[in-house]
């Protein structure tokens, strides 16, 4: 496992765990036992990096990661997030996002709850959940965060970009008018954009990247055909089919990354060939996803990197699919 700085006096093992896999039930069903040994096989592993969020099964996600690690606290980073209102589920439907709540009264609570449920003292990077413009704009809620950097409450912040509800104008306003050591969001190399303008940005800023969905929700793990069934309870199953077609079709275009190591690990490295990058949350949701991910692979070399911009600009040589609408395991 190789190691960056993500922010002052804050050292990251460059594959992270966002144990949102394990505790949401959007990956399958884990037990509170299974789950805190994927946190600690991923320990065992050299990951050091450990994402979570308040709104993880409000709370539970945060609850898990504390029992986990908790005696191991000093050799590991723990990010988490804030931002929205956990009381609010009556009026929610699915995966409908739920209303922020973001005054310093209701954040101030929010960050000694889940300093209770850490069973920390001090988050080193507490981050606003999706935020949008007004949020980042509110004066009073940034001073409650650097208050909350002096008294020691929280190490470091920083925002996790949301796709669709708070996505590349709010991560530029972001690095742009606050002072921002880190920046959480989607970027693949399916996925690109806005990923290269927010990097872009970052690098004139100093903000470093937490990169999650690294391998475009497990399309770049290589082992998805177009006869995959995903399970009930897998959040994949719900997107359109046009997405599992396209998506094996540009994969196939990639066997040249998979000549000494897979496509998953192929993927990190490439995220990781921008020094903006600090970090990556790939989807670990068991042990054979650590030992691939946290293996110690070559760097891309450039004419690989070269290729994968020439295939990115044309699309991965794949023609778009016209059905939109057809679920995936309709």
């Amino acid at each position: 496992m190789r190691y960056r700085q993500l922010a002052p006096d804050l050292q990251v093992s460059e594959v992270g765990f966002g144990n949102w896999t394990c505790t949401t039930g959007w990956w399958g069903d884990y037990t509170e036992s299974e789950a805190v040994a994927l946190h600690r096989a991923a320990f065992d592993a050299g990951i050091t990096f450990f994402d979570t969020a308040d709104a993880y099964a409000e709370g539970y996600g945060e609850q898990v990661l504390g029992k986990a690690l908790a005696d191991v606290r000093d050799q590991v980073v723990i990010a988490t997030k804030f931002g929205y209102d956990l009381a609010a589920t009556d009026s929610r439907r699915g995966q409908q996002e739920r209303p922020h709540r973001t005054d310093v009264v209701s954040v101030r609570k929010a960050l000694d709850d889940s300093r209770a449920r850490l069973g920390v003292d001090t988050i080193d990077l507490w981050q606003l959940h999706n935020p949008r413009m007004g949020h980042l704009d509110d004066d009073e809620l940034f001073a409650f965060l650097d208050e909350a950097v002096a008294d020691g409450k929280i190490r470091a912040y920083g925002v996790a970009l949301g796709p669709k509800i708070g996505w590349l104008d709010e991560g530029l306003h972001a690095m742009r008018t606050r002072r921002l050591p880190a920046l959480q969001m989607i970027y693949n190399l399916l996925e690109q954009d806005p990923g290269r303008e927010l990097l872009a940005a970052g690098h004139e800023t100093g903000t470093k990247m937490v990169v999650r969905v690294p391998h475009s929700s497990g399309m770049l793990e290589g082992n998805l055909t177009a006869d995959t069934v995903f399970p009930a309870n897998d959040h994949r199953r719900h997107r359109p089919r046009s997405w599992l077609l396209e998506g094996v079709a540009k994969v196939a275009n990639l066997d040249f990354l998979r000549r000494d190591m897979t496509l998953g690990q192929a993927s990190l490295r490439w995220i990781l060939a921008d020094d903006g990058v600090a970090t990556t949350l790939p989807n670990i949701y068991g042990a054979d996803q650590i030992d691939e991910f946290s293996a110690d692979v070559r760097d891309l070399t450039p004419d690989e990197l070269a290729a994968v911009d020439q295939l990115y600009a044309r699309n991965f040589d794949v023609e778009p699919e016209t059905d939109r609408t057809t679920k995936v395991n309709a």
